[in-house]
């Protein structure tokens, strides 16, 4: 038996590794945007409010501005790999419609969710460019994620 894998592991890390794809594929449009266009989404910035007010919140100081940057970068990837974790479970032929449900509803929460969590209104999002892209690039990290898990699969035909 010590020769013989486990399928449930091997379906979770093949569901974290698309879901892992999909989230550097979000993370990596957002901070080449926000290098380009001064109207474009800042996820990074809710991320940094919700850990400077998680270590208020515990009595503690947050640290500098370029660690809290890192923290926020690295809570997004994680956090977003778990979520687009979620587009390979279930039949492979359902993944591209589950990708474009869990993308747009991302890209939804990402817009109203922030206000009632205390976190404010994200970044810029009074442009109708920057909630468009929002959206967008949620999808796309989906989109990404439903790729990846149609190539992780062992049944992938070439």
């Amino acid at each position: 038996m010590s020769g013989m894998k486990d399928p449930q592991t091997n379906d979770w890390t093949r569901s974290f590794a698309a879901g892992a794809i999909g989230a550097v594929t979000l993370t990596s449009v957002h901070q080449l945007a926000r290098q380009l266009t001064s109207n474009a989404p800042r996820m990074d910035v809710l991320g940094e409010r919700a850990i400077t007010r998680s270590i208020r919140a515990a009595g503690g100081d947050p640290p500098p501005q370029h660690v809290l940057h890192r923290w926020a970068l690295a809570g997004d990837l994680l956090a977003n790999s778990a979520y687009y974790s979620l587009v390979a479970c279930g039949r492979q032929a359902r993944v591209w419609p589950r990708a474009v449900v869990l993308g747009l509803a991302a890209g939804a929460g990402a817009l109203v969710l922030p206000p009632r969590m205390g976190l404010g209104e994200p970044p810029n999002s009074e442009h109708l460019s920057n909630r468009v892209m929002t959206v967008a690039w949620y999808l796309a990290g989906a989109l990404a994620a439903a790729a990846a898990a149609r190539q992780l699969s062992p049944d992938a035909t070439a």
